[in-house]
């Protein structure tokens, strides 16, 4: 789907632009009090809650756990000066949760009485309900809980660039033919392919090529966005994207 992410033909975010991505705009805070880091930081952790509570299941915590767990950790995380902590110098976001996930785990498993994790606070609203059965239906895994979470987490990246695409056409009021053409992201198209959905779409075939063209560059050029958005420096978006591509070879 993305093996030619990496292309000169890409562009790769500026500077100018990076300097706004969540993660720049959280590690440039530092232990300074700021609105916009503090919605950048919430913004992330909405994307990979999901990650972060697999990644506390593996751990071997029953569902109920884990949900608590989670949620207390993102009260932790939002409240305290955690993200003072980042190296700046290797501040991949997934790197920095999970260590202060792991630094979290450690300290709470003194901690006799659970209902009291999280305050009774809910800062990101968690649909547990559906975690726990997406992770029921997954088959199973060998991975370790470190490979379990980074494959999450690739899946979750890859998932917001997909919703932010679709928004795209949505808005242009073109959802139906994003939902045609989606199924070209995932592999190549075989003989007759294009002609059929032009057919329905009242397009040539040979407009098809070129709009699955463009729907995939853009989609290169929405998970390059998001893998900015993890990082501290315009320097590691390549060999983020790199290491993503590895992950979802596994």
């Amino acid at each position: 789907m993305l093996a030619d992410e990496t292309s000169p033909t890409t562009p790769s975010p500026q500077p100018g632009w990076f300097a706004t991505t969540h993660w720049s705009v959280v590690l440039a805070a530092g232990q300074t009090a700021s609105p916009q880091a503090d919605i950048a930081l919430e913004k992330l952790c909405r994307t990979y809650w999901y990650p972060l509570y697999t990644y506390v299941r593996r751990r071997g915590h029953s569902p109920h756990d884990a949900q608590d767990l989670t949620q207390g950790f993102f009260v932790r995380l939002l409240e305290k000066s955690w993200v003072s902590v980042a190296d700046r110098e290797k501040g991949k976001f997934r790197s920095f949760l999970l260590s202060v996930l792991n630094h979290y785990l450690g300290d709470e498993r003194d901690r006799a009485n659970a209902a009291k994790r999280g305050g009774g606070q809910a800062p990101i609203p968690l649909d547990e309900q559906t975690a726990e059965n997406l992770l029921s239906q997954e088959p199973a895994s060998s991975l370790s809980p470190e490979k379990e979470f980074e494959k999450r987490w690739a899946a979750a990246l890859l998932q917001q660039a997909m919703t932010q695409l679709r928004g795209e056409f949505e808005t242009a009021g073109k959802g139906e033919t994003f939902d045609q053409l989606k199924p070209f992201l995932e592999g190549e198209a075989s003989s007759g392919d294009y002609a059929a959905i032009a057919a329905g779409l009242g397009m040539s075939a040979n407009a098809i090529a070129v709009s699955v063209h463009r729907l995939r560059q853009r989609f290169r050029e929405l998970v390059r966005m998001e893998v900015a958005n993890t990082v501290g420096s315009p320097n590691e978006v390549e060999e983020e994207m790199r290491y993503l591509f590895s992950v979802l070879a596994q």
